[in-house]
């Protein structure tokens, strides 16, 4: 009857929103068709017109919650999921202050039920008109083994012995301010460390709560569901402890809500949830998964000093104002994937043991990460994100927040590494901007890795195919395929019913879809391969100026000794010319010590320092190696067998710069005069050898040191022309690293 007298009563206002000429024109018709014409009017007016009556209606089908009501669903509580709960949906409730006699019996009657069973409480879909005080519906108790009521369970006193190992662990660390939680480790019994134990599930589905909420210093040992509720007014949950499940999934809340020092013993679920003011989740752990997956933050959300124990999901979420997650611990992965952040966020001093997701996220203002704490297994993953060094920047420790970022792949992500790279010039950061140098030209490499050992799809024949892992049938049908139209990614394959996902993702890596290449395009490949490697290994792409002197240091010292070793030790027969054991051993031993420090250096800067010592062995030994065993093969019969085949130029003694000085003195007899044969018989001879060595390699040295132009077998003066050729390469090298290393110094800079 109440639904039909509504009907009636809103059936006459629209009829009394009709216009008058429409009346007119309706009153016309027969009496049948006038009938139809008003309800087809009726029918559209409902359907396009505003109707606030239908939500002032919709609170007018709560029920007020009246004490006799109240108490009648209290003695027949009904039996959701396995739990009996008292049954307050759809319910009307007005907790305000000039309705005191009915909240104080409410909360009364209430607590005197929930706390002496294991009941539940279901408010969904109800209205909620004044402040609601949570905490005293629970009871009260302390948290001791020897003070904790008997009327709990074994298993609800486990859960609350619990709660002081967690503060006990977390005391030091994420709460040291937390009074909650120093009470709780106290020796005796105080009002401070009592907690409110709420016993039974609360269902707060699609709750609407027009005061304020506090259910501060609770305890739930059951799961807590608010899915899709609304708080107009601040909600207090601070140091709530959730025993179970916990779920806001849509929840909307309108003012600030604090969480400040609450514990989640389970899964929390927060997803899709808005806070449009202040969030605080300060000092707050999550003992297993977080998720706040597209959730809102309109103003400041606080999450410093929280500690994280399981996954952390904020991904497609949207920060509008400040995110602060300062000193907080992240134990598992923290997935960013797709957020926004449009102000700053920081994460100074904050703790990573796992990956951190950032595929996707738009950082639009400033990202704090400065003396965050990276574990080895965590990096920072910024495939695909959005970020303008124009606009935004990244902080970080200079020197080390450049290590911490990871890429998988090239393709798609060369914007970002550029525009990341900008930002710590930008900032003077030049090392950790040549880290990321380093970082693409690693990628680089891979990809042409990938296009010299791939196979090409579009050029590859039926048994190339068959041998890389398709069977007969899927190798015939790709052939098919391109014979129609050439792939133009690997991800067509798809598209040919013979082969399934599995297959796809067992063979994507070894496959590659472009043009082909010709002998002349794939010798190129392979060139532009093998020096970039050579860089990469060498001086980490002109980006690790002490591993360039660490390869330096130890090809000096090689040569040096070579060089030594044709000079001083010549022949056995008929007359000795060997050096003195002096000599020998200082020439040993210094050459020891430089190459200490030269393979300290190497293995202390090198990603990969057995691959630069590979490499540095390849370019050394078999060319030197070969002109010194041809030369004690055939022997050296000679003028001049005496004198050292090294002479130095004896009108100076200073420190030069020798950039366009060549190994060998002119034929010219001025030249002859000045430059004069190195002098055997002084005990500091051994020394002169590394400066020739020095000279011919970095093109600076103590003496002008060069091989004489009358009888010199022509082996030694290759070695010399061969490390002097190296020394061009090495020298640009050292340039090229220097300007890329040292700020303000870009001389080289664009040299890429």
């Amino acid at each position: 009857m109440h639904n039909l007298s509504f009907k009636h009563r809103y059936t006459q206002k629209l009829n009394a929103k009709v216009p008058k000429k429409v009346s007119l024109r309706t009153s016309a018709l027969p009496f049948s068709t006038r009938r139809f014409a008003k309800a087809f009017l009726c029918v559209l007016l409902l359907l396009f017109l505003p109707l606030p009556a239908w939500a002032a209606q919709t609170q007018l089908e709560r029920t007020p919650l009246t004490l006799e009501l109240l108490q009648e669903r209290l003695r027949t509580p009904t039996i959701r999921e396995g739990n009996l709960t008292v049954d307050l949906q759809k319910m009307a409730i007005d907790l305000r202050p000039e309705n005191a006699n009915f909240r104080d019996a409410f909360y009364q009657l209430l607590r005197k039920e929930l706390g002496t069973k294991p009941l539940g409480l279901d408010l969904s879909y109800a209205l909620i008109l004044g402040d609601f005080v949570g905490s005293d519906l629970g009871l009260r108790t302390p948290l001791y083994a020897k003070a904790i009521a008997p009327i709990f369970t074994p298993t609800e006193q486990e859960k609350l012995e619990r709660l002081r190992f967690v503060c006990l662990e977390s005391l030091a660390i994420a709460l040291p301010n937390s009074k909650d939680c120093r009470s709780l480790l106290g020796t005796e019994s105080t009002p401070a460390s009592e907690i409110a134990v709420f016993r039974g599930v609360l269902t707060l589905v699609q709750t609407r709560f027009n005061g304020e909420v506090k259910f501060s210093n609770t305890f739930f040992l059951q799961s807590v569901d608010a899915q899709g509720a609304t708080f107009l007014q601040p909600t207090n949950w601070t140091e709530t402890r959730f025993a179970r499940l916990v779920s806001f999934t849509s929840a909307n809340f309108q003012q600030p809500s604090n969480f400040q020092g609450s514990i989640f013993f389970e899964k929390a679920n927060f997803k899709k949830i808005k806070f449009r003011e202040l969030a605080d989740f300060q000092n707050s752990i999550f003992e297993t998964t977080a998720n706040f997956n597209q959730a809102t933050f309109k103003q400041l959300a606080k999450f410093s000093s929280v500690q994280w124990q399981g996954n952390t999901d904020f991904s497609e979420v949207d920060f509008v104002n400040q995110a602060q997650f300062t000193k907080a611990d992240f134990n598992q992965f923290l997935l960013l994937t797709e957020a926004i952040f449009e102000q700053s966020v920081s994460f100074r001093e904050a703790e990573f043991n796992q990956l951190v997701n950032l595929q996707g996220a738009n950082i639009l203002n400033q990202a704090d990460f400065s003396d965050a704490r990276f574990s080895k297994e965590a990096c920072l993953n910024v495939s695909g994100l959005t970020f303008n060094s124009n606009q935004a920047k990244i902080l970080g420790n200079p020197g080390e927040i450049g290590k911490m970022f990871c890429i998988p792949t090239l393709q798609g992500n060369q914007n970002i590494l550029r525009n990341l790279g900008q930002n710590f010039r930008q900032q003077q950061q030049v090392a950790d901007a040549n880290e990321l140098e380093y970082t693409k030209q690693r990628l680089r490499l891979i990809e042409f890795s990938h296009r010299l050992t791939a196979t090409n799809i579009n050029s590859a024949t039926v048994a190339s195919l068959i041998n890389l892992g398709f069977s007969t049938t899927q190798a015939e049908a790709i052939a098919q395929r391109r014979l129609v139209k050439s792939f133009r990614n690997s991800s067509e394959l798809l598209t040919i019913a013979d082969i399934d996902l599995e297959k796809y993702t067992q063979l994507s890596d070894r496959l590659i879809v472009g043009e082909t290449l010709s002998i002349f395009g794939w010798l190129l490949q392979a060139w532009s391969w093998l020096a970039l490697s050579v860089l990469l290994l060498l001086s980490g792409y002109g980006t690790n100026f002490w591993l360039v002197f660490g390869v330096g240091g130890l090809a000096i010292a090689y040569f040096g000794l070579l060089f030594w070793l044709v000079d001083r030790y010549r022949r056995l027969h008929p007359v000795p010319i060997i050096p003195t054991s002096y000599e020998t051993i200082s020439i040993l031993v210094s050459f020891s010590v430089l190459e200490f420090f030269s393979l300290l250096a190497i293995f202390r800067n090198a990603e990969q320092p057995w691959l630069t010592l590979g490499c540095l062995l390849i370019i050394l030994v078999p060319v030197p190696m070969a002109l010194l065993i041809r030369l004690y093969q055939q022997g050296r019969y000679h003028d001049l067998m005496d004198v050292s085949y090294f002479t130095e130029d004896g009108t100076f003694r200073q420190l030069r710069l020798l950039i366009g000085r060549l190994p060998v003195i002119p034929r010219n007899e001025t030249f002859r005069e000045r430059y004069m044969p190195l002098l055997c018989d002084r005990r500091w001879n051994w020394l002169n050898y590394y400066d020739f060595s020095l000279n011919n390699l970095v093109k600076l040295g103590f003496n002008d040191i060069r091989l004489r132009d009358e009888h010199l077998p022509g082996i030694i003066s290759a070695l010399a022309w061969y490390q002097w050729s190296l020394g061009l390469i090495y020298i640009t090298l050292v340039l090229w690293t220097l300007s890329r290393t040292i700020p303000g110094l870009n001389l080289l800079i664009y040299l890429k």
